[in-house]
């Protein structure tokens, strides 16, 4: 093995790892500034951070990716493995794991077969999940009695909407502001519709019954938006009916797979939201004649069915002609009947008196006189017992009543009765005291809102024979003017009124005349 040379070797410069680092990474960003790749987007990581690292490839290299937080954020299409894709960004390098990126600023599909593409693959896997059952489907309420809509407040989408439903059946309209294009419109759209949801059934904002998520038709990447998953994943989970409206009748996306009701068009959304007031109205006329008419054919059917019925019947005086003819033979045979019971009852009595003889009744008197007696005599100790426990019961009451109690409840009732009468006392001497201030505070005002202190301020009053000059014109044709000022009146020209006389004084005070 030849030696190499230590004087040829010191002539090579010598670099450290960071000043070679950064001179490859000022030659590829100077090369490379301003790059477009197209390529499969293969590991995609989102770390907490925001940041979204990947890698692009096709089938004989790699380069890796990483678009910063606010980047990503403001991106349309999300990217995702599998997807064609064209980044455009810059070429640097990592001096950390000695490798070259891309910095991305844009990435969007590579054409539309790239969504469509993508467009499936998520179709697939909401459908694998059952998100498009039609089990799960809600039904529209028939009559909502509040609509919410979830699009943009300026365009023309939501002025269909209002039109239609104010010629169909006019409804209360809750209209949920959104982007409907763009990067901001899939996570408004949820956000909406989630927002919807999450109201209080019967509070101050009321709850829609029904929920509408309309836009217009556009390309493919313009209604993108309504293909992201949170979008319909968010229709999926909505606890109220939805419908969806987004797009032409040819437009399809994956919002009309999971809602309850996909409607063609803004305008047949509407449609389908609430029926037409006037055909309501017809209809219930014609239920009513129908009724009425069905109403009128049973009575008279009944009424025919009872008057048959009633010719069929015998008539009232035949029907009581029998129990008439029973009546009479039972009336004949009445006299004869009571006299025989009569005798039946003459030989009973008989009898019995043939059986109770003189003998027989004093004994029997003989002995319910002794019974009488002996219980007599009995009733005399058993009353007399009797009175005593009662005087003795009496005694022992009367022993435990006394006028303490008695006394001490009219006490307690006369200090609450001189309580309440201090604090009625209270009470109005302080509703004596506020009507004062407030009757001041009135007083105050009125000499606030007087002329007086009108004058007092700098301002003067100027009459003419008792009149108030308000214009030129009008003093200039007066003959003599009066000026009240806040301390007295002041007379120009005419003649000076007399001096009146000087007022009497008041009596003193304790005087009565």
């Amino acid at each position: 093995m030849d030696l190499i040379d230590d004087g040829q070797a010191g002539n090579t410069p010598e670099f450290s790892v960071s000043e070679l680092s950064g001179a490859v990474k000022r030659t590829i960003e100077g090369e490379f500034a301003f790059v477009r790749v197209r390529g499969e987007v293969g590991r995609v990581s989102r770390p907490r951070s925001g940041h979204i690292y990947l890698d692009l490839k096709d089938d004989r290299a790699v380069i890796s990716g990483v678009m910063w937080k606010g980047v990503a954020a403001r991106q349309q299409t999300q990217p995702e493995e599998g997807m064609e894709v064209v980044a455009t960004g810059k070429l640097t390098t990592f001096p950390g794991q000695s490798k070259y990126q891309i910095v991305i600023d844009e990435i969007r599909p590579a054409g539309a077969g790239a969504l469509m593409a993508m467009l499936e693959k998520r179709k697939a896997m909401l459908q694998a999940e059952g998100l498009f059952e039609p089990a799960r489907k809600q039904a529209l309420p028939y009559l909502p009695e509040v609509i919410g809509v979830v699009t943009s407040p300026s365009g023309a989408v939501i002025r269909d909407i209002l039109h239609r439903l104010r010629d169909r059946f006019p409804r209360k309209v809750l209209i949920w502001p959104v982007a409907v294009q763009g990067a901001a419109c899939a996570p408004e759209v949820a956000r909406g519709i989630a927002g919807f949801n999450a109201l209080t059934p019967g509070g101050a904002l009321p709850r829609p019954d029904l929920i509408i998520v309309a836009r217009g038709g556009g390309s493919v990447e313009d209604l993108w938006g309504f293909n992201e998953e949170i979008v319909a994943r968010a229709a999926a989970a909505s606890e109220i009916p939805l419908i969806s409206a987004v797009g032409h009748e040819t437009d399809t996306t994956l919002i009309d797979y999971v809602s309850d009701q996909r409607a063609p068009t803004p305008t047949a959304a509407a449609e389908l939201a609430v029926p037409v007031r006037l055909e309501l109205l017809a209809l219930t006329a014609d239920y009513g004649t129908r009724m009425t008419r069905a109403l009128g054919l049973r009575l008279d059917t009944r009424g025919q069915r009872l008057r048959d019925l009633g010719r069929a019947l015998p008539r009232v005086d035949e029907l009581l002609n029998g129990p008439r003819q029973r009546l009479d033979l039972v009336s004949e045979r009445l006299p004869n009947g009571l006299r025989r019971l009569v005798d039946q009852q003459k030989v009973r009595l008989s009898e019995a008196s043939g059986v109770m003889r003189p003998a027989v009744l004093n004994r029997a008197v003989a002995v319910e006189q002794a019974r009488l007696q002996d219980r007599a005599a009995r009733l005399q100790p058993a009353l007399a017992r009797g009175v005593t426990r009662q005087r003795e019961a009496l005694q022992g009451q009367a022993g435990r009543l006394s006028a303490r109690a008695i006394l001490r409840d009219i006490e307690t009732g006369k200090d609450r009765l001189g309580n309440l009468g201090r604090r009625l006392d209270e009470a109005q001497r302080g509703r004596l005291q506020e009507m004062s201030r407030q009757l001041a505070a009135l007083d105050r005002l009125r000499e606030t809102l007087g002329y007086k202190a009108t004058l007092e301020r700098g301002y003067a009053v100027v009459r003419s024979e008792g009149q108030v000059i308000t214009g030129k014109a009008a003093a200039e044709q007066s003959g003599a003017l009066e000026i009240e000022f806040h301390d007295g009146r002041y007379r120009i020209g005419g003649a000076k009124p007399a001096r009146k006389a000087d007022k009497p004084k008041p009596p003193e005070q304790g005087s009565l005349f």
